[in-house]
C-alpha cells in the first residue's frame, strides 16, 4: 500500500542547514542541501534526491541531509530507503528534536500502514 502525505507537509519537515561550516566539503555539501531544498519546494523531489545524495557522498556526517533524504524517499514511496535514511540521520545526531519528530512520524504511519497489509486476506 502506497500512502502519502501532502507535499507541503513534507517540506515542511526538511531542515535547513543550522550547523556552523566545519569546512569546505561541509560547505559544499550544505550549498547542495539548500538547492535540495529549493527545488524539492517545487516539487522536483527526484531533483531533491540526487542533491541530498549528493550531500551525504561529500560530507556523511551530515544528519540534517539524511533527515531531507528520509523525507523525499519517503515522498517517493521508497519507504526502506526512508528509514535507512532516518535511522543514519538519528545516529549522527540524537538529540535533533526535528530529525526524531520525522522519523517517529514515518514509523507510526508505515507501522499502520504495513499491519493494515498484514490483515487483508
Amino acid at each position: 500500500m502506497r500512502w502519502s502525505i501532502p507535499a507541503a507537509a513534507l517540506v515542511g519537515a526538511l531542515l535547513l542547514p543550522n550547523t556552523p561550516l566545519l569546512a569546505d566539503g561541509r560547505s559544499e555539501a550544505q550549498a547542495q542541501v539548500n538547492f535540495g531544498i529549493e527545488v524539492a519546494r517545487r516539487g522536483l523531489w527526484r531533483e531533491a534526491i540526487y542533491r541530498w545524495e549528493r550531500a551525504v557522498q561529500i560530507d556523511p556526517a551530515y544528519a540534517e541531509a539524511y533527515n531531507d533524504l528520509g523525507v523525499a524517499y519517503e515522498h517517493e514511496g521508497q519507504l526502506e530507503k526512508a528509514r535507512k535514511a532516518y535511522e543514519k540521520a538519528l545516529e549522527l545526531d540524537p538529540k535533533n528534536p526535528q530529525i526524531r519528530q520525522n522519523y517517529d512520524l514515518f514509523k507510526e504511519i508505515n507501522d499502520r500502514a504495513s499491519a493494515a497489509n498484514k490483515e487483508k486476506p
